[in-house]
């Protein structure tokens, strides 16, 4: 099946994914409040991309397998293609991704990846299943990276609203120089579990927790509607915005950019799952209502 968007819902919310990188891209509660970004492309056309099978860039744009170098573009090729519909019923949808020509010269692997979304009461559960069609180990990463508006209603500042995690993020970050993973480590800006959220904090790109205590953080603001991002079984969080414009993405990533050192195969670049012939992996992310929304 082929479809360019479908909608799945609950009482209390309502999301639409189109096929094209099986993407989320509405997320509104019974009030017909957005709490996704729009995609404007004018400050950046994303709304919640699915990156596979790499997270961030890789040096010199390329990956490399058993020698050989394939050239793979930042956060790889899932976010640009066509999904097949696999299921819609009214509170679940299913997509699903195989291996092509084009895939293939891009990343030499036999996989299959599926995204589901279900609406349950006032959550949205995104789950990615990777599996290994082949017949050696396939090395794969894979990131969640929905962007949500900022601020949430109108009449409230940025800098009103803060994430809040369900741990300790004492740090150190890390950050990207050039669009690597740099190797000088950063003083943590949680202060406690609270990063406070303004424009500055993103002129250097992404704000990486890549030894990651918490699973779980709250955005908000103290008053009007907030939202929670649950992780489990994500090892890596990425926070980014653009200076100035209106969205925040809160993206938990399994795997993340090439560190600045690092030039060797695929398989050895940290963060990556490493999946067995035949086997397959779950990730998943719930997006929910924060009490009071």
């Amino acid at each position: 099946m082929n479809a360019n968007e479908v909608t799945i819902s609950s009482r209390h919310l309502k999301a639409s994914v189109r096929g094209l990188g099986a993407e989320l891209v509405r997320l509104q509660d019974a009030n017909g409040t957005d709490y996704l970004w729009s995609g404007d492309p004018a400050w950046w056309a994303g709304h919640a991309p699915i990156l596979f099978p790499i997270v961030g860039e890789l040096k010199g744009g390329k990956l490399k397998v058993d020698g050989k170098s394939f050239a793979m573009a930042r956060h790889g090729f899932a976010r640009r293609s066509a999904f097949e519909l696999l299921a819609h019923d009214s509170s679940h949808c299913a997509f699903r991704l195989l291996p092509s020509d084009e895939t293939r010269a891009q990343y030499p692997f036999e996989f299959a990846l599926r995204l589901d979304y279900e609406i349950i009461e006032r959550t949205l559960l995104i789950r990615a299943s990777i599996s290994n069609l082949g017949g050696g180990l396939m090395p794969a990463s894979l990131g969640f990276h929905p962007a949500f508006r900022w601020p949430l209603t109108a009449g409230l500042t940025k800098t009103s609203y803060s994430i809040t995690f369900d741990r300790a993020e004492i740090g150190p970050v890390k950050r990207l120089a050039d669009g690597l993973l740099s190797t000088v480590p950063r003083p943590s800006p949680v202060v406690g579990k609270r990063l406070q959220l303004n424009d500055s904090m993103f002129e250097e790109d992404a704000v990486i927790f890549d030894r990651l205590e918490s699973r779980r953080v709250t955005y908000g603001a103290a008053t009007g509607p907030g939202i929670t991002v649950a992780f489990d079984g994500m090892s890596s969080l990425g926070i980014w915005s653009k200076p100035g414009a209106e969205f925040v993405c809160i993206e938990p990533w399994q795997g993340y950019a090439s560190p600045q050192d690092f030039d060797g195969e695929l398989k050895d670049k940290p963060g990556m799952l490493l999946i067995e012939s035949g086997a397959m992996r779950q990730l998943e992310i719930q997006i929910g209502l924060a009490l009071g929304s």
